[in-house]
């Protein structure tokens, strides 16, 4: 699976006549239910040999929540079906995003869990709105992050303007190609599609299992309807308090910190791949490769700009390290272009699912709440943060910088403190990146009653059913029963987890060949399955 590492005004007033009128604040925000419960599901079998009992089936939802009788939008979803005599009704799970599909999580999870836990849920994976094989599903400008694009870095005028330009006409395009949708693809509405998904699946309750971005989707769902609430598990989280233009600056920070974290691992480990025997000599070979790259693309694809987008996985998952460390060694000692390109094509090239995927996502992100609109405070902010946080800052904002100029106006983020749910499961590493551990701390305030376990030095994103045996028994025990633990009082956390070992590096890697992370086999498929950029 390909991952994403990764004049204003005039370019969304040539939208505006293709876009209708956006729902208002207030509509946004009444209850909305479907107009009556929804037919059942009808399931199909569409087993893999990796996943033998899912099935798929469909359901239809309304475009607009507060005209529940007006046009309707299909969602895919995913089943693994329960096997225990008693049930607990379905486990939805959300991948993240915005912008994952769900479909292939269902079988992870079913497969991960414990086999006395998995066999009492359907577990349910589904696309979101927009996404995947849900129709319509999106694609605002195929072959937007096709190498090779302008240097992230905007030294000099010209650059600064390839990026703008870029960032525009995506904006631009998402509003021609689908005006009709795009005041309708938000949270909230993804939340109140969750319901309409509860109501098909003919459940009082429903639990649910959300990473990164999913993490958001689920709050928000509990706090629009906390009695239909069974279990809620949320790994990864992202802060509510920073949707979406200060979360995106606070993962600057924090990949640069997991960034360095990687320069370090090579260093420790130069016997194997002699790029220096500090983290200053490392991180000196990384700058002349990026240098040597943006002056002249590696094999004619990797530029600086896939450069950073290749080596962005390693901050969400340090099961990547090893591979990345034999790009970067191949290239840096010897000019081998090949494995470079190689990690590329397997970690970061965008193909269709990764158009559809950033797609959503900007959808989402510049729906869900206020951007600033002056590009000054993007440029302003953006070097401020780059002068401490230079390996993401530049290409985070271009990541999100069609959000300056979206065509629909943006809505305001809920408010998902809730005194009315049953205890929420919290699950985080202390150095995640793409959501940092404050984010946790804020979301665990928020949840009366929930408990927050804590990866302590851990540094992935998505850490459960990834290979943690502490943190993947919190999860069954809360799963199976409800049970939370509960810390003394001091500090934030109920209970904490001592972080997985750093990968090993491979003889191989010495070699030029792909290393083999052994032992991590749960980890890798996971975050095969989450998507880059939350």
């Amino acid at each position: 699976m390909n991952r994403r590492a990764l004049a204003l005004c005039g370019a969304a007033a040539s939208v505006a006549v293709l876009v209708p009128a956006a729902p208002s604040a207030a509509a946004s925000r009444a209850p909305a239910e479907p107009p009556a419960t929804p037919a059942a599901i009808r399931w199909s079998d569409c087993a893999t040999k990796a996943y033998p009992t899912l099935q798929c089936g469909t359901v239809k939802v309304p475009l607009d929540h507060a005209k529940p009788d007006g046009r309707r939008i299909t969602l895919a979803l995913s089943r693994v079906p329960h096997t225990a005599k008693s049930s607990l009704g379905p486990l939805l799970v959300n991948p993240g995003g915005p912008g994952g599909s769900g479909l292939s999580l269902a079988g992870h999870v079913a497969a991960a869990l414990p086999k006395e836990v998995a066999s009492r849920f359907d577990v349910v994976g589904f696309d979101p709105r927009g996404v995947g094989r849900s129709e319509p599903a999106l694609d605002c400008r195929p072959g937007h992050f096709a190498a090779v694009r302008p240097d992230t870095l905007p030294l000099t005028p010209a650059v600064e303007r390839a990026n703008r330009e870029r960032a525009t006409a995506f904006a631009a395009a998402c509003g021609e190609r689908h005006g009709d949708l795009l005041p309708y693809l938000d949270t909230r509405s993804a939340a109140r599609d969750l319901d309409v998904v509860r109501a098909a699946l003919g459940a009082q309750r429903i639990s649910y299992l959300g990473y990164s971005y999913g993490t958001y989707l689920g709050a928000v769902y509990a706090k629009l309807f906390p009695e239909r609430v069974r279990r809620l598990a949320l790994d990864s989280a992202v802060d509510p308090d920073g949707v979406w233009y200060d979360s995106n600056l606070a993962q600057d920070y924090a990949f640069e910190d997991r960034h360095r974290a990687f320069l370090a691992w090579v260093a420790k480990n130069d016997a194997v791949y002699g790029l220096g025997g500090g983290p200053a000599a490392v991180e000196g070979a990384w700058s002349r490769m990026r240098a040597a790259v943006a002056a002249e693309p590696a094999g004619g694809t990797v530029g600086a700009a896939e450069l950073e987008d290749t080596f962005l996985p390693g901050g969400y998952y340090d099961g990547y390290w090893p591979r990345l460390a034999t790009a970067f060694a191949a290239y840096a000692k010897d000019r081998e272009s090949g494995p470079l390109v190689t990690a590329y094509r397997a970690l970061a090239e965008s193909d269709a699912a990764g158009d559809n995927g950033y797609s959503v996502y900007t959808a989402v992100q510049c729906r869900d709440a206020a951007w600033p609109r002056e590009w000054n405070q993007w440029r302003a902010d953006t070097w401020r943060v780059h002068a401490k946080a230079p390996f993401l800052a530049w290409n985070n904002a271009w990541y999100n910088a069609p959000c300056a100029s979206w065509p629909v106006p943006p809505l305001t983020p809920p408010d998902v403190t809730n005194t009315k749910l049953p205890p929420a499961l919290i699950l985080q590493a202390t150095g995640d990146a793409a959501t940092p551990y404050e984010g946790a701390v804020s979301l665990h305030r928020k949840l009366r009653g929930s408990s927050l376990v804590v990866e302590e030095g851990g540094g992935n994103h998505g850490v459960t059913l990834g290979g943690n045996a502490c943190l993947d028994g919190h999860l069954a025990r809360y799963l199976a029963d409800g049970t939370v633990p509960r810390g003394s009082g001091t500090g934030e956390a109920d209970a904490t987890c001592d972080r997985l070992p750093e990968p090993e590096p491979e003889p191989a890697a010495a070699k030029g060949t792909t290393p083999d992370t052994a032992g991590r086999a749960q980890g890798l498929a996971l975050h095969g399955l989450l998507p880059g950029r939350g």
